[in-house]
């Protein structure tokens, strides 16, 4: 009885940092992972928001990369972007990991979310998913000096390289969608909406679950 209420604890506390049942299910060659809400970073957001803390996703891809029984990652994305290094972090180390990954698009793929969707391997969007592709910014007290800009302009070149690395857009493209003044009111940037992206060469292929689960089993053959 008392290792039976364990395991639903255990699996109830799971849910709730996680987002999934297991950590990981070792029984299950696929390991799902599900990066959703705002890209929590060093700092804490606000506790209204749904987050996905980088400390608990990288512990997942080393035990999936580790483990012999995984192999391969099927990852969930409807973000709103967040934090900058964290979420480029989180790119790298999918990006890194050699077991087939499928990534898959959902409700929507923001700001940091872009280089989140294009690590995998292969990539789907639902149709009425969106992303946006903009600048970087941010909040809080910024120093008017000439190293402060120079710093952001690093940073935007980081994150348009791995795009570039791991997706089938050319620069130029990037580019021009990312400091568009048509499309935002009161900003920078562009808004890609599901086939769209598909056309630019953001993502691969317009699909569902059902294709990204298919796709990934097909890599892992």
């Amino acid at each position: 009885m008392n290792k039976d209420n364990s395991q639903e604890n255990n699996v109830g506390e799971n849910v709730k940092e996680m987002g999934v049942p297991n950590i990981p299910d070792l029984e299950n060659p696929i390991q799902f992972l599900t990066i959703i809400g705002e890209i929590e970073g060093h700092n804490l957001s606000s506790s209204d928001k749904k987050t996905t803390k980088y400390e608990h996703i990288i512990p997942l891809l080393i035990a999936a990369a580790q483990s012999p029984k995984i192999k391969g990652i099927l990852i969930v994305l409807n973000t709103v972007g967040g934090d900058v290094e964290a979420g480029l972090a989180l790119a790298e180390m999918i990006n890194s990991i050699k077991k087939p990954k499928v990534s898959l698009v959902l409700g929507g793929g923001h700001s940091i979310g872009v280089p989140l969707a294009t690590a995998s391997d292969y990539s789907f969007i639902v149709p009425t998913a969106t992303m946006t592709i903009h600048p970087i910014r941010t909040t809080g007290l910024v120093i008017g000096v000439p190293q402060t800009f120079r710093y952001f302009e690093k940073m935007q070149q980081r994150i348009i390289d791995f795009i570039l690395r791991t997706s089938n857009i050319d620069r130029n493209t990037l580019k021009k969608l990312m400091y568009s003044t048509d499309e935002l009111a009161n900003d920078v940037g562009t808004i890609l909406i599901g086939k769209e992206a598909v056309n630019y060469g953001l993502i691969n292929e317009v699909g569902g679950f059902s294709q990204a689960l298919e796709k990934l089993k097909e890599l892992m053959n």
